[in-house]
């Protein structure tokens, strides 16, 4: 039989005394019954030989054979009333089965072969002496069969014995291998859902995020134009229609982008084994590119923003568009996450140029680098003279930036200038180039 640790230390455990099942401790009772009824009919012989009453010879061989209920408690106790009782004849099946008990038992192995050789001895001797009587002239056949009894009773239950007790050991490691290998299991599903959960969290964020620049952006454009489509309703008609058809196009295209965000956040949500993306697949490849940034700066532009694009490619002293055909913005084949990180920081950056510095000028600068790209969106001090567009600010703005920028192991720095303004500089590792 095997049994687990928590068996063993009592959980499962419903046997009496030393016995860890009931089923145990019905066995060696009965062992110990056959036992003492052997060793009273052999002690009937041993009180015969030795002079004594027959009751006490009947006596001597109970109490001997009674002994084997002890065996899985103290099984080297029952093996020396064994050895000690081998020159009365008596108890066979009690060393037999305490030899065996030994064997498999967790004594050490050299108190298992010594206990073994002095049975096997002891039952050499006995039995040469028993049979030498009647064999005088046949030494030889006396001592084949001495020594033939001795291992028949000593070698084959210690033999079984080594194998039971190695099988148990092997069963008990086996079984807490299991045991452990569950419990990791168990931890390694905890530790996949908790991956999971952080990758819808991170996932939401990141829309949230996107959400936040795309609205904020829109709207203060829609806010600024329609502030100014008020103030020259009357006096200017054909100006205050460009206005309108400005808002109108910014809010379509606010709702489209809304649209594409809302459509992932209604997709499946990623399985446990591919948690593991940091963004799910096309939500950088869709999204804007340094390609639109001179589209950008125009729309503020378009609002009354008097704002100023440079951009410098690698090397270079003075500005200079990148890549022909390309909007001055565009570097030499970035990767998609780095140029909508970039493109959403000089995007926000403007929209809190709108927000809090109304009329103020404003530089944006790009630097295309050797393994990196640049960026400064920097306005000066207010003019005081364009109106506040009261546009609400709930503070996540240069939260979200710095977000962006740390996630991608670049470097974010923000606050105001000594002339009053305000400054966000930001700089991202482009490592992966195309």
């Amino acid at each position: 039989m095997t049994y687990t640790g928590d068996e063993r230390g009592g959980a499962g455990r419903d046997g009496p005394w030393w016995w860890e099942r009931r089923r145990e401790a019905v066995l060696d009772v009965g062992l110990g019954a056959v036992s003492a009824a052997e060793c009273a009919l052999e002690g009937v012989q041993f009180a015969r030989e030795a002079g004594l009453p027959g009751a006490v010879g009947v006596l001597f061989g109970i109490v001997v054979g009674a002994t084997l209920v002890l065996r899985r408690r103290w099984p080297i106790a029952v093996v020396l009333v064994g050895i000690a009782v081998t020159p009365a004849a008596m108890g066979f099946l009690l060393s037999v089965v305490a030899l065996y008990t030994l064997a498999s038992s967790d004594v050490p192995r050299r108190v298992t072969a010594t206990l073994a050789s002095m049975s096997m001895a002891a039952t050499f001797v006995v039995m040469y002496l028993r049979t030498r009587e009647g064999a005088a002239d046949e030494p030889t056949l006396v001592i084949s069969l001495s020594v033939f009894v001795a291992v028949a009773l000593t070698v084959p239950p210690v033999l079984f014995g080594l194998y039971i007790g190695a099988r148990r050991r092997l069963m008990e490691s086996l079984q807490e291998r299991a045991d452990s290998l569950e419990r990791e299991l168990s931890l390694l599903a905890d530790r996949a859902e908790e991956r999971a959960e952080w990758a819808r969290t991170e996932e939401r964020t990141r829309i949230a995020r996107e959400m936040h620049d795309v609205v904020a952006h829109r709207v203060s454009l829609m806010v600024v134009h329609a502030a100014a489509l008020q103030a020259v309703a009357a006096k200017d008609p054909v100006k205050a229609a460009r206005n309108a058809a400005l808002v109108g196009d910014m809010g379509r295209q606010a709702l489209t982008e809304l649209r594409e965000m809302l459509g992932v956040l209604r997709a499946e949500a990623p399985k446990p084994a591919a948690v593991a993306v940091a963004a799910p697949a096309g939500g950088f490849e869709d999204g804007p590119s340094l390609a639109e940034l001179e589209a950008l700066v125009g729309q503020s532009r378009a609002a009354g923003m008097v704002v100023e694009l440079d951009v410098r490619a690698a090397g270079a002293g003075s500005t200079d568009p990148a890549g022909a055909g390309a909007g001055p913005g565009a570097g030499p084949g970035y990767p998609a996450e780095v140029e909508q990180t970039a493109y959403r920081v000089v995007q926000e950056a403007l929209t809190n140029c709108h927000k809090h510095a109304p009329g103020a000028r404003v530089v944006v600068r790009l630097a295309h680098r050797d393994g990196e790209v640049a960026m400064q969106v920097e306005n000066g001090p207010c003019d005081g003279k364009a109106a506040e567009p009261g546009l609400p600010s709930g503070g996540n703005g240069l939260v979200g930036m710095r977000e962006r920028v740390l996630g991608l192991g670049g470097v974010f720095v923000s606050g105001p200038t000594d002339d009053g303004g305000f400054k966000v500089s930001a700089v991202l590792p482009c490592a992966s180039r195309a």
